[in-house]
């Protein structure tokens, strides 16, 4: 993949051949289950139900992509299964997170420090806030070898400098005492990576990851994450809005709206059959190179006041397709295939409502 908008207009040969593909090698075994995840936050205008009832399942070594517009709940979905979203105002009602048999959303602080950054790595959105600006490079790549590993001071420099070189960073030796505001957008963002995989994590979320860095950056950080993942075989939890991102390396998709999962699919089945009214509105706002002249699909209409829980199904108000029921009732995640599910009343293809 040379950038994110050569994938977006390639979608359809994509889709065509991942489809061919059964599973694209992923182990179908689950690493992490997540059900009925529900995130508030207390402000000052009143309740804000940020999450929803999410349930999703990671299997081994599978790159799963979640896509929705800002607002949607990407982020705090994936802050919450860690426990990093600021408590107060923040509050995780309800839900479970089970890893290798432990819930992440109840066990003791301290057990879950022993997950966090070992087991499950996280990259931060702008490595420049991530990053603590007084600290070398190498201290804080090496913090958690001595946290985690307990690793001598000499193993712990030696394997900080192999990460600098395994993500690419030039003159890595040199690197290590530098610190953060030292380097560029793209070598922090490398420092980033090479942090959240410094004790070969299960598990890499990262949220993302190249919005602040130029396309030719983008792509580099981009082919990174995808050859670590082949190499040693970690799970990714990959959050963008950038749907051509999405084309070019997940397995899998989730799309939010609204603090919840509105469809489920498979990369290749998402891009060609798109079962939710909102998904088919974000595909057709992509631009594509074999469209030329064509008007970009726009969506109607405001995100929802997530200031209320939603009774109706929360992309009623910009649905062209609405009916009464959309209306009345939240539909539920429904099966729509074997591997396929979404969380709408109305059948786009067969144009009548799902039973």
């Amino acid at each position: 993949m040379t950038s994110a908008r050569r994938a977006a207009s390639d979608w359809f040969k994509y889709s065509d051949r991942r489809s061919r593909k059964t599973g694209g090698g992923v182990a179908n075994e689950p690493v992490l289950e997540v059900s009925g995840l529900t995130t508030q936050f207390d402000t000052q205008d009143g309740m804000v139900h940020a999450v929803n009832g999410v349930s999703f399942t990671l299997n081994k070594g599978e790159f799963l992509g979640v896509v929705g517009e800002s607002g949607s709940g990407k982020s705090v979905t994936m802050m919450s299964l860690l426990r990093l979203i600021p408590m107060p105002p923040g509050e995780i009602v309800d839900g479970q997170a089970m890893y290798n048999g432990q819930d992440l959303l109840h066990i003791d602080l301290d057990q879950l420090r022993q997950i966090r950054g070992k087991s499950i790595g996280f990259i931060f959105q702008d490595p420049m806030t991530s990053l603590n600006p007084v600290l070398t490079v190498g201290f804080q790549i090496e913090e958690s070898l001595k946290i985690h590993q307990h690793l001598p001071t000499e193993a712990r420099e030696d394997r900080a400098l192999e990460l600098l070189e395994l993500v690419g960073i030039p003159s890595p030796a040199a690197r290590l005492k530098s610190y953060p505001h030292e380097l560029s957008g793209g070598m922090r963002q490398r420092v980033m990576i090479a942090v959240a995989l410094a004790c070969s994590p299960q598990i890499l979320i990262a949220d993302e990851p190249t919005t602040a860095l130029d396309v030719t950056i983008q792509a580099q950080i981009i082919e990174l994450v995808k050859d670590l993942r082949e190499q040693f075989g970690t799970a990714v939890i990959w959050i963008t809005h950038d749907l051509g991102v999405v084309a070019g390396l997940a397995d899998r998709v989730l799309v939010m709206y609204g603090g919840q999962i509105v469809e489920e699919a498979p990369v290749a089945d998402l891009y060609a059959r798109p079962q939710h009214p909102y998904t088919k509105g974000l595909l057709g706002s992509v631009p594509r190179l074999d469209q030329k002249g064509d008007d970009l699909v726009t969506i109607p209409g405001q995100p929802p006041s997530m200031f209320r829980v939603q009774t109706q199904c929360p992309f009623a108000p910009r649905c062209p397709y609405v009916f009464d029921r959309c209306r009345e009732e939240n539909p539920p995640l429904l099966p729509i295939t074997p591997t396929q599910k979404a969380a709408c009343w109305w059948d786009m293809e067969a144009g009548e409502a799902r039973v």
